[in-house]
């Protein structure tokens, strides 16, 4: 659909809205609530804009890791069973790259302000500067 505004917007200024007038204007209980609302609408927001894309690559890396195709949820069922077994560890070729997207992608949604996460970006982007020059 191509109407505006976007779902995304309009969560986006609703959680603005919460934080800016209802936390600011209230105390105790209801200005926490709101804070704590406004923080829940603003992860929402971020897994509509980042989801898609993000499932889409992990989808992509389980099938190449797997050998095989499937549902997201199918493939990462599979690849909880292989591991629980010993079948795949570690030393999997692919195995630690995946599994370090899907938890960044993961942080992005959840936790974008975390500051192990914002370390480990900035140490990845300048891991792939210095392979650049």
């Amino acid at each position: 659909m191509q109407d505006q505004p976007t779902p995304s917007e309009v969560i986006g200024a609703v959680a603005q809205f919460l934080k800016t007038v209802v936390a600011a204007e209230t105390t105790g209980a209801v200005s926490f609530q709101a804070r704590v609302a406004a923080n829940a609408l603003e992860m929402m927001r971020r897994e509509l804009d980042l989801a898609p894309a993000e499932d889409a690559a992990e989808h992509d890396r389980l099938k190449a890791l797997l050998g095989r195709d499937g549902s997201l949820l199918a493939l990462n069922a599979e690849l909880s069973r292989r591991i629980a077994a010993g079948e795949m560890d570690l030393t999997t070729p692919g195995l630690s790259d995946h599994l370090w997207a899907t938890t960044l992608a993961k942080l992005a949604v959840d936790q974008p302000t975390y500051a192990a996460y914002r370390a480990e970006l900035a140490q990845r982007a300048g891991a792939e500067g210095s392979r650049e020059t």
